[in-house]
C-alpha cells in the first residue's frame, strides 16, 4: 500500500511540525514577556507613587524629608526624632 506524502515526499509534515513548535514556542514567550513587562510597570508605579521606600535611607533621614517637603510640622518632627533616636 503506498501512502499519499503529496509531492513533497513526506517533507511537508515534518516541517509543519517544526513551524508548530515554533510557534507555540513564540506565544509561550510572548506571555512570558507580558507578564515580566506588567509586573516591573506596578512595581514602577509604587516607586512613583512613593509607597515604596528607599532600601538604604534610614527612618530618621525619612522624617528629616517629610519635615523638609512640609509634610510634617516642627513638633511632629521632633517627636518622631526623639522617639527615633531612642
Amino acid at each position: 500500500m503506498m501512502w499519499n506524502w503529496g509531492e513533497h515526499g513526506g517533507w511537508g509534515m515534518g516541517f509543519g511540525f517544526l513551524f508548530m513548535i515554533l510557534f507555540w514556542a513564540l506565544v509561550i514567550l510572548g506571555i512570558v514577556a507580558l507578564v515580566r513587562w506588567l509586573t516591573q510597570d506596578s512595581q514602577a508605579r509604587r516607586e512613583q507613587d512613593g509607597r515604596a521606600l528607599p532600601r538604604d535611607k534610614t527612618p530618621l533621614e525619612i522624617v528629616k524629608e517629610r519635615y523638609a517637603r512640609g509634610e510634617i510640622d516642627r513638633e511632629e518632627y521632633e517627636q518622631k526624632r526623639r522617639d527615633l533616636e531612642t
